[in-house]
Parts: structure tokens; C-alpha cells; sequence
């Protein structure tokens, strides 16, 4: 079968297709991309991809043309260390972080990231919204928060209500707002009739948007989710009291309500749940041996959720009488 809007940046022709929707988890989605190797292995396209801060990132490479293959020698090639720029006020010795923080809310830019990934994009000639698109109807949905309105802002789509054309939209720049961890990267502002919003990590409102490619009935092919395996402890729990494990456990709390009804069995069955290894979001000091068993556990959880996953069987216990 052969169907999607992805068709014009993947020379593969795959026979089975699907959706994928991203959790948030920092530098822990080094994981999704050994999942999504084997997935690719078994002949899985995808047609629509979605997700919140790197669930967001990885998702727009795939939309972009990326294989998995591809993003398994980008992750080898890569300094995460980089992505904790000091730009600006930060640059100053010993007071810079505070300056960071008191300035601009945030300890690291963010900028080198969003320029990152910028470049990635354009090697597959890909910079906004509608290089992806097709009819105006984007296949890449990403997750964000506006604190200022105190909402979850879905991108492109909700573009249109800050008066932004959205199909002219920098993905990088989308990607950028769903990855601004509060005060660890810059919130990115957007002005619309003399207001400016703050727009952060997209964990804030939604971390893992399982059902926003659902539509009622019987679904013409499944949605795959890729999560983390969430069984921890809290970070203030484990004697962690910096203000950023005290704020990512805020941030997990504010998140409880709608985490509860994404892992409902009906979205547990089609949801790979990868260990996260010990890494936790923030360590871009992470070492290749950490990033190769991320991976590796990536890969192995892709393997024993198609031992029983059957989108037929799916459909028929969970969605037949929607």
C-alpha cells in the first residue's frame, strides 16, 4: 500500500503505514531512534508524525524525509554538549547562568538547537510548514505551551489565532518552543495585537499526544505511540532539590490528569514504552555508551511490542463501536 505526504523526500516505498505520535523525554529520544529502526526494518512509512519537545524534533525529521537509518548516524555524529549554549549575558563568567535566568528566563540559550536542526531540515529542502504540506493540511503536528494565555498551542494549527500564516511558519522555530524546558532554554515570544506570549515545552500542558491524529470510527491505519517507561520516582523524591528538578516535577504533576488518560489500555496497547537507562532529560553530557544503550533499548522494545501488537485486533476491541 502505498499512501502519504511524505512520498516526495523517502525514495523507499514501505507496505505498511501508520502513525507516530512522540513523547517528550530531552536527550532520552536517542531511544525512539533505535525503535524506529526496527520499525523501519519491518516495513513500516509513516504518514503523519507528531510529538512534544524531542518527541516534536524527532517527529519533524521524519516528516522532513529522514529514515531512521539517517538519524542513527546523525546521533553518532553529534556533540550534545553543544545544545547548552551560552549565548548573550550567559557568556559571562561565574554570573552568567543567574543573569540568564533573571534577563531572559533561562540558564542555556536554546539558539544552537534550533539552528541544528535548522540545518537538518534544509538538507532535505525543508524549512517551513508548507514544504511538508499538502492542501494547507500539515502530515507534522507539534506540541507546545503558551503561558501567557495559559494554553496548549498545537502547530501549526494554531498559528492562525496569533495572526501567522502558518504554512510560512519556520519548522525549526516550532520545534525550538516545544523543546524551551522553563528557565533551562529561552521561552520563544510571539507578538499578535501588542501582546507578546511566552511559548515553552509543550510537557507543560500535553507530553504525549496519543490521540490527536484519532477521528471517530474504525481508523484507516494505527497510531503508534513512543514512549518512555515512566515507572520513577519523583526528582525532590530522590533528594533532588535544584530549581530545575523542582520545576520538571512541577511540570509532571500539572500533566498528571492527561497523562492518566493516555495510558488507558486502549492507548497502552499501541504504545512502545522504552527504559530510559539512567539518562535523565537534561544530561547532554551524555556518553556514546549511554547513547548506544538507549538505542539498543529502543530497538528491543520495538521488537517485543510488534510480537503482539495487531492493529486488526486493536480495532476491533477499542474502536468498532466508536
Amino acid at each position: 500500500m502505498y499512501i502519504g505526504i511524505f512520498t516526495p523526500h523517502i525514495k523507499e516505498v514501505f507496505n505498511i503505514i501508520a502513525d507516530a505520535v512522540f513523547e517528550g523525554g530531552g536527550i532520552r529520544g536517542i531511544g525512539y531512534v533505535g525503535a524506529l529502526n526496527y520499525m523501519e526494518e519491518r516495513g513500516y512509512r509513516w504518514v503523519r508524525a507528531a510529538g512534544t519537545s524531542v518527541g516534536a524534533l524527532i517527529a519533524s525529521l521524519l516528516t522532513a524525509g529522514y529514515t531512521a537509518r539517517e538519524l542513527k548516524k546523525i546521533l553518532i555524529e553529534t556533540n550534545f554538549e553543544k545544545f547548552r549554549d551560552r549565548s548573550g549575558y550567559r557568556s559571562i563568567p561565574i554570573i552568567g547562568k543567574p543573569l540568564g535566568v533573571l534577563v531572559e528566563n533561562s540558564i542555556y540559550s536554546g539558539d544552537y538547537v534550533e539552528k541544528w536542526l535548522e540545518d537538518l531540515l534544509d538538507d532535505k529542502g525543508v524549512q517551513t510548514f508548507g514544504d511538508i504540506s499538502e492542501n494547507g493540511e500539515s502530515p507534522l503536528k507539534i506540541i507546545a505551551s503558551d503561558i501567557t494565555r495559559r494554553c496548549m498551542v498545537i502547530l501549526p494549527d494554531d498559528l492562525v489565532y496569533y495572526g501567522i500564516d502558518s504554512m510560512e511558519f519556520p519548522i525549526a522555530k516550532a520545534v525550538r518552543m516545544s523543546i524551551s524546558i522553563p528557565f533551562y532554554f529561552k521561552p520563544v515570544k510571539l507578538r499578535y495585537k501588542n501582546v507578546i506570549s511566552l511559548i515553552v515545552d509543550g510537557c507543560i500542558c500535553c507530553n504525549y499526544p496519543i490521540n490527536i491524529f484519532d477521528v471517530p470510527g474504525i481508523p484507516r491505519w494505527p497510531t503508534i505511540g513512543f514512549k518512555f517507561d515512566s515507572n520513577r520516582s519523583s526528582f525532590t523524591s530522590t533528594g533532588r532539590t535544584d530549581a530545575l528538578s523542582f520545576l520538571m516535577d512541577v511540570a509532571h504533576t500539572m500533566s498528571q490528569g492527561q497523562l492518566t488518560e493516555h495510558m488507558l489500555e486502549k492507548n497502552k496497547v499501541r504504545s512502545i514504552e522504552i527504559p530510559t537507562a539512567g539518562v535523565e532529560v537534561t544530561d547532554f553530557d551524555i556518553s556514546k555508551e549511554q547513547i548506544y544503550l538507549l538505542y539498543k533499548y529502543g530497538y528491543r522494545s520495538a521488537m517485543e511490542f510488534l510480537k503482539s501488537w495487531n492493529f486488526e485486533d486493536y480495532v476491533r476491541k477499542y474502536r468498532a463501536e466508536n
